[in-house]
């Protein structure tokens, strides 16, 4: 790592380190959970504005660690004050089952050969297993394991999977210890209204990681710092030697930990915060499109700004955006520092108790990466979503949403099939269900 790095890194390890010592209302919302109701025999609508998206009460309850006051009054009654046990399995399940209509196609980057497929039907498309309770008067937890998505079936996914803590010893900061999304610290992916994902996240690897958050509330400011494994959740590394048989992971695979964080406030009507992030990721061998992996760690930071506001508890609108520096990720020309960016913007509105409507627009400049003859190219989007939710019951939703791309196809500019080869509208018909 160059001496720059270094005095960088330990600067950020530095600032880091004390803001947390200084440093309980930064808690990533869980999605739609309809075991709450049942628990606490209230309908779904308390905590959702249009499920999944939550309303103000929502949100409070989660930064309440998911508990109302009177949580005990649903545990087991054991006669022991020092085992709190949900008086039943707290399980809920959300299903989704899709057809879509689409133009798009499988391009491989090496060979350009094709495949393609007009109407799909996606069903199921997603199938998941959620479970949360408090455990005690400040721990609380969480997860969701995915059991079917686009046709995977036979295997289970854990995304999000944390415990929590609300008041670490008696400090006011809180502590979540687990596997969740970075990204969540700004807009959750898993209560958003739309199909369409939140793009700008993915492609800047600011989903599902494992580690550690801190937070507290500051007066006027959420501040919020953790540090995480920095190579999401399907990476790991054998424990081989010098025994036999180990039967141990190291689920961080490389030297390195990621810090990141956010820090926010209230600017009249509107909720504002900055996000930071550094780091490291494995940096790309030379030909192939870029898709293998070089032997080398670069370093990755992500500056984010976003805004969120609401109108008249009807409308809610929310904007992101992300500035992304890859230094030296290419190892073809390790010496240039690849920068992208990218975000979205999106507005919601609720019009009555059976309809929503929804609108996303996704946007991002590969910038540096253009005619890199890699996959990065394909960082490049400019898409509008527009979503319409027509709600049987309260966790039951017909969704129809009509995706239209505006970045025109492009030719083949290298050795590879990379960049924006073809457009990518679909229409998409659905339900979505949590029970």
């Amino acid at each position: 790592m160059r001496p720059s790095a270094v005095r960088h890194r330990l600067g950020t390890w530095t600032l880091t380190l004390a803001l947390a010592i200084g440093a309980n209302s930064v808690v990533p919302p869980a999605e739609a959970m309809p075991e709450f109701a049942r628990r606490y025999s209230m309908s779904c609508a308390a905590c959702h504005a249009a499920f999944p998206r939550l309303n103000r009460f929502g949100e409070e309850f989660a930064a309440n660690n998911m508990r109302l006051p009177n949580w005990k009054d649903s545990t087991a009654k054991t006669g022991d004050p020092s085992l709190a046990l949900p008086a039943y399995p707290p399980f809920a399940v959300r299903a989704q089952a899709y057809t879509q209509a689409r133009d798009g196609r499988s391009i491989d980057p090496l060979t350009g050969s094709t495949e393609s497929a007009s109407t799909d039907f996606q069903s199921p498309y997603l199938v998941k297993l959620l479970s949360s309770a408090p455990l005690s008067d400040d721990i609380t937890y969480y997860f969701y394991a995915i059991m079917a998505e686009k046709g995977v079936n036979g295997e289970t996914l854990v995304e999000d999977a944390w415990f929590r803590h609300a008041n670490v010893f008696g400090t006011g900061i809180g502590m979540q210890l687990g596997q969740f999304q970075l990204s969540d610290l700004m807009f959750p992916r898993e209560v958003r209204l739309p199909f369409q994902d939140f793009m700008a996240y993915r492609m800047a690897g600011i989903t599902y990681d494992r580690g550690v958050l801190l937070d507290r509330d500051l007066g006027p400011f959420e501040l919020a710092l953790g540090l995480s494994n920095g190579n999401g959740i399907t990476d790991n590394l054998n424990i081989n030697s010098p025994g036999y048989r180990r039967p141990d992971k190291m689920f961080d695979s490389d030297g390195s930990k990621t810090v990141f964080g956010r820090i926010g406030t209230d600017i009249g009507p509107v909720a504002a915060g900055l996000f930071g992030l550094d780091g490291e990721q494995r940096s790309i061998a030379p030909g192939n499109a870029g898709l293998t992996r070089g032997a080398r760690d670069s370093d990755k930071r992500v500056l984010g700004l976003d805004l969120a506001g609401e109108i008249g508890g009807k409308t809610w609108w929310y904007a992101q955006y992300l500035w992304n520096s890859w230094d030296g990720f290419l190892d073809a020309d390790p010496s240039q520092d690849m920068r992208w960016h990218g975000g979205f913007a999106g507005v919601d509105y609720v019009h009555s108790d059976r309809w929503a409507f929804s609108a996303l627009y996704n946007y991002a400049d590969a910038n540096d990466f253009d005619r890199t003859d890699t996959i990065y190219e394909g960082i490049d989007m400019n898409s509008l979503s527009v979503t319409a939710s027509y709600y049987f019951m309260r966790n039951v939703k017909g969704v129809i949403e009509l995706n239209y791309d505006f970045l025109d196809a492009r030719r083949k500019s290298g050795r590879y099939w990379t960049g924006h080869l073809d457009q990518e509208h679909y229409i998409l018909f659905g339900l979505d269900t949590a029970f």
